[in-house]
């Protein structure tokens, strides 16, 4: 994959597959150690020991629609390229945590990519699950969570056009505002 947000989306793609109600994203970025953090944690089904072992095998998946299952192993090998480190958690009925570490300025790093698409894309699904996402630099920090917006839209859905709109401009703004400078 050319850029980390589509790496996200992935990642997100297989708790929302694995039944979560919520999901965590975290961007986390320290430019003085040299590293910059992704998690996504979920709240879903979780994989037994078995299925741990062999989730970063790109010749393994639980979805019987292809063979193969190559984004763990993709997002596990550019976090390697770049020196980083690459960690599953999961138990069986309680989630999954995925933690990939990078190198924050090493040339093998993706790009971020077009995270604000990533997340409206996610957030604005119809039966989308509830997410709390969070970016952190020495810049400041940002967080998000759709339980929140929901609850302040009362009656008007997520997926509204207007309410889609917003959330693009407030997530532009808010992650420029933390952005940090070269």
């Amino acid at each position: 994959m050319k850029d980390l947000s589509l790496h996200i989306l992935d990642i997100v793609q297989n708790s929302i597959r694995a039944k979560a109600t919520l999901i965590g994203i975290e961007i986390t970025e320290h430019p003085k150690e040299n590293n910059l953090i992704i998690s996504v944690l979920d709240d879903g089904t979780g994989m037994s020991p078995e299925q741990l072992q062999r989730a970063i095998d790109p010749f393994y998946t639980s979805r019987t629609t292809r063979k193969v299952g190559l984004g763990l192993s993709l997002f596990k090998q550019n976090t390697e390229m770049t020196g980083g480190s690459f960690s599953i958690e999961s138990e069986l009925g309680k989630g999954t945590k995925v933690t990939a570490v990078f190198g924050l300025n090493h040339f093998d790093r993706p790009v971020m990519g077009d995270l604000v698409g990533t997340l409206l894309i996610l957030i604005c699904s119809p039966d989308a699950p509830d997410y709390v996402f969070k970016h952190q630099t020495p810049s400041g920090e940002f967080e998000l969570d759709t339980r929140d917006i929901k609850q302040t839209l009362e009656d008007v859905p997520i997926t509204h056009p207007d309410v889609r709109n917003f959330l693009k401009e407030m997530l532009q703004e808010n992650l420029e505002q933390i952005q940090i400078s070269e």
